[in-house]
């Protein structure tokens, strides 16, 4: 069974598709930990709820920048709850060589669009705003670039003509629901 860290800063809709596909059966895998870089954010609301275990990361005193002292920190965490993978969800903060260097090849993450295509922040208002025809998700390997490393799964969405960014990211973000677990799965097949 694999032990999953979970980091994100938003409301953790894939951490709690996660620990459905869990305690569905779905997925042969534990959440050991889940984090956050805000205090009040849903990750750690869900995480409450479902009797997780959780912690916020303490990035003091920036806002947005991941210092290489707090993915120290961080990483400590992480071997503290003995994780074998870590699985960004909308974790809003680049992480870099500290973290990167601890959990070699061991770091996953999910992206609203196909990767290449659209990386960085709003992929689905990328995608409505060039006209694209399809759009969907990326579960890849954290790498040093932005949203650059290889690509573990992608699900593709159709972007329909009356589609809005927000109905498109919506419809993403259930197919994100779908692929994030899968992808686990495939990644713990061959550790």
């Amino acid at each position: 069974m694999i032990r999953l860290g979970i980091i994100g800063s938003g409301t953790g809709s894939n951490m709690w598709a996660i620990h459905q596909a869990i305690t569905s059966g779905q997925l042969d895998a534990q959440i050991v930990t889940v984090l956050s870089d805000q205090p009040r954010s849903g990750i750690l609301e869900k995480a409450r709820s479902a009797d997780l275990p959780h912690a916020v990361i303490d990035c003091a005193p920036f806002k947005q920048k991941f210092s290489p002292e707090a993915q120290l920190r961080t990483v400590q965490l992480l071997q503290d709850a003995d994780v074998d993978l870590i699985c960004l969800a909308g974790f809003m903060r680049i992480v870099g060589h500290p973290l990167l260097d601890a959990f070699p090849k061991r770091i996953l993450n999910i992206h609203p669009s196909l990767l290449p295509a659209y990386p960085g922040l709003a992929a689905w208002e990328q995608a409505i705003s060039d006209g694209a025809e399809k759009s969907g998700c990326t579960v890849h390997y954290v790498d040093s670039g932005i949203d650059t490393g290889g690509i573990i799964l992608q699900k593709e969405v159709a972007l329909r003509p009356n589609d809005t960014a927000e109905t498109l990211h919506a419809r993403i973000q259930a197919a994100e629901h779908i692929a994030y677990p899968e992808a686990i799965a495939l990644v713990a097949s061959h550790l």
